[in-house]
């Protein structure tokens, strides 16, 4: 017997940001017994709605989602956060006879369900808050710089301005003593992860178009008032630019803008320049990704078709998961 024929099935929806992926997770929450994750670093904070392009209200409702909303954007949610959080929904979803699809372009996240993690030591909330407090006013050359002496060749691989990576690197130093990577040196966990996975990577094959999408989107966002939403969170007082939420594309540009260090053009054609350069990022992982399915979300129809057909198959074939 083929032990991997036989396990519970998962499924990726992946692609790059505006690509179309949620609206065909609704469409297929219509046809096929599905439960919906979220793997969007952005999604999980709350108060942060129009700039993440979060589903609205009604559709959370219509759509459950889990790993939604589940943090305030002083927070910090590392990749290990979502792993666990991520395999303890799916294994309930399985649990009861339903099939978890996960949503969303944060690649990273998805490598950490398939692949596991190395053996980094745990985050420590407090050592990071106080980096995140201490940094916040320091150039980013700086911080760079004290990366390069206590990893230099982790810094070879960290642009200078992800402070989200380079504070993580610096915190593994200050907590255990030992660089990155040394420990990425050292082996890897025992790790593998216990279910079939179809995995599909949608996007629009005209890279225009793309790029068409992320502008339109982008000043939609202006329009239904991303600027006063980010105000509200510039105005809190206990935030800073440095943290994840605030590093988010749009949010690091806005807030800017709201500090008066670029213009308000400048901050829109930095924000789609900024999108497209993630989007191209997102593609450019799915390049080196193994086992993926790429489908074209112009032909919406026809991906859908793929993407239900090749369930509902799985579940014929293994039916006993799911009667």
């Amino acid at each position: 017997m083929n032990i991997k024929k036989t396990l519970p099935i998962i499924i990726f929806i992946m692609g790059p940001t505006a690509s179309g992926k949620t609206k065909m997770v609704f469409h297929l929450s219509k046809i096929l017994p599905i439960d919906i994750i979220s793997v969007d670093s952005g999604l999980i904070y709350r108060d942060m709605n129009i700039g993440t392009d979060k589903p609205s209200t009604q559709d959370l409702v219509k759509y459950p989602h889990k790993l939604v909303n589940i943090r305030d954007p002083i927070d910090i949610y590392s990749v290990e956060d979502f792993r666990n959080n991520a395999l303890y929904e799916i294994n309930k979803i399985v649990f009861n006879k339903r099939i978890p699809v996960l949503v969303g372009g944060t690649m990273f996240y998805y490598k950490s369900l398939l692949h596991g993690l190395a053996s980094l030591p745990s985050t420590s909330y407090v050592i990071r808050s106080n980096l995140y407090q201490n940094f916040k006013d320091v150039e980013n050359a700086i911080l760079y710089q004290y990366l390069k002496k206590i990893d230099n060749e982790a810094s070879l691989k960290i642009h200078p301005n992800n402070i989200k990576k380079i504070l993580r690197v610096i915190e593994i130093f200050l907590v255990s003593g030992k660089n990155l990577t040394t420990y990425l040196k050292s082996e890897k966990d025992f790790y593998c992860f216990p279910y079939k996975v179809l995995q599909f990577f949608v996007m629009p094959f005209n890279r225009t178009v793309l790029h068409n999408r992320i502008s339109a989107r982008f000043k939609k966002m202006l329009d239904i008032g991303f600027e006063e939403e980010v105000k509200n969170l510039f105005y809190r007082g206990d935030l800073n630019p440095h943290l994840p939420s605030m590093q988010r594309v749009g949010y690091r540009q806005m807030w800017s803008y709201l500090s008066n260090k670029c213009s308000y053009d400048d901050m829109i054609f930095q924000s789609i320049c900024a999108t497209r350069q993630l989007a191209k990022k997102q593609i450019t992982w799915s390049k080196k990704w193994d086992n993926l399915f790429i489908l074209n979300s112009e032909n919406f129809d026809f991906s859908i078709d793929i993407i239900s057909k090749m369930i509902s198959k799985y579940i014929k074939n293994n039916f006993f998961f799911y009667k």
